[in-house]
């Protein structure tokens, strides 16, 4: 059984980098899509990024755009979300999450069947 443990959040300031990775356990990483997603206080649950299995192919919500890159590391069972120009709005609980493919609606959260537990991420001055 898969499981997918978050880390690399914490405290930074407006325009600052962050690290974000997903590591997986129980299973080969290789055989899923990987989504990012983050909840801000009182809102839902909102899709950032997909990357598919084979790491070729990336999808981003227009608000991360330029300023995100996801990417993976099938070797070490690993995948990474790195977040630069980081702005208060970004502030929240991020999220990985497996499912099949990156399709059309990446962005929603059926598309998934397995979760981690998140990582904070709080941009603040």
């Amino acid at each position: 059984q898969l499981q997918l443990v978050e880390s690399g959040g914490g405290l930074v300031q407006p325009g600052g980098s962050l690290r974000l990775s997903c590591a997986a356990s129980g299973s080969a990483l290789n055989y899923y899509a990987i989504g990012w997603f983050r909840q801000a206080p009182g809102k839902e649950r909102e899709g950032v990024s997909c990357i598919n299995a084979n790491g070729r192919t990336t999808s981003y919500a227009d608000s991360v755009k330029g300023r995100f890159t996801a990417s993976r590391n099938n070797a070490e069972n690993t995948v990474h979300l790195q977040l630069n120009s980081l702005k208060p709005e970004d502030t929240g609980v991020y999220y990985c999450a497996a499912g099949p493919l990156c399709r059309g609606s990446w962005a929603e959260t059926y598309e998934y069947d397995i979760w981690g537990q998140g990582t904070q991420v709080t941009v603040s001055s």
